[in-house]
């Protein structure tokens, strides 16, 4: 039960992390916060992501990559371009690298307001680092499994980030409802979305990408809405103003009027 409940709070913490800070803040700018907190969820990021810790820089430029070039070739996670699952995480696995090391060469419009802690970076995305997460993700299985199966549930620990993403830039552009009719494959994936915290409402997102809320249906839920609610009500982010975004469905058909995505 141990190892359950470890695996379960690593899932959500590590996923807040990336959808509150590395998404909705670094890559889209939903919100600003001061210097201080956003350093503080630097901080947070990577005790939560652990052994799979993203620099935060190369995935918003990464996730920008993805919103304008959705789908195309030049989109750094397409399964229109990959074989399968595996296939389209080590592609983004490699421009991720690229963009980490600085050896890809960035269009300066993506560059905009990223929040950078480089140094901070190198710490948490050492191999170094990485190694000792994993000596600790081992320790407490050998301490508190008590099921070999169990241990089937650690690998997916130690690459817990780039599985967040697999499952929404592979499954969510590939199976699902859409809301919004757009020139790409983006999908809900799920009518309840109490796995992916807001995430897999991924039709929604690249619709209106800068949106706090990524539901609009009565039924699509985001959970970390009413958290950046009470983050900006606490004076911890600012959330400017937002346009209300009405839809028309009829009879489950998507709105065949929107047809353009937002920019990132």
């Amino acid at each position: 039960m141990a190892i359950i409940l470890f695996f379960i709070a690593h899932w959500y913490l590590s996923l807040f992390c990336q959808t509150f800070f590395q998404h909705r803040y670094a890559a889209h700018g939903a919100f600003t916060m001061s210097r201080t907190w956003e350093k503080v969820f630097f901080v947070l990021t990577f005790l939560f992501q652990g052994s799979s810790y993203l620099s935060t820089r190369a995935y918003a430029l990464m996730h920008r990559m993805h919103h304008a070039y959705a789908d195309t070739d030049r989109d750094p996670h397409s399964p229109s371009f990959s074989k399968n699952i595996f296939d389209m995480m080590w592609q983004t696995y490699k421009v991720y690298a690229g963009i980490y090391d600085e050896t890809t060469k960035i269009d300066p419009k993506f560059s905009k307001n990223v929040p950078d802690w480089r140094s901070f970076d190198r710490f948490a995305g050492s191999n170094v680092v990485r190694v000792l997460w994993v000596a600790v993700y081992v320790w407490i299985y050998a301490a508190f499994a008590t099921s070999p199966w169990l241990w089937l549930l650690l690998p997916i620990q130690v690459f817990m980030s780039p599985v967040h993403g697999a499952v929404v830039n592979w499954f969510a552009h590939k199976f699902g409802y859409k809301n919004f009719r757009m020139k790409n494959t983006a999908e809900n994936l799920l009518i309840v979305d109490f796995l992916m915290l807001g995430e897999s409402y991924h039709n929604n997102h690249h619709k209106h990408p800068s949106s706090v809320n990524f539901g609009y249906r009565w039924h699509e839920i985001d959970p970390i809405y009413p958290i950046i609610l009470l983050f900006n009500k606490l004076g911890i982010i600012n959330v400017p103003k937002q346009k209300p975004v009405p839809i028309v469905i009829t009879s489950g058909k998507a709105n065949e009027q929107l047809v353009e995505e937002e920019s990132w």
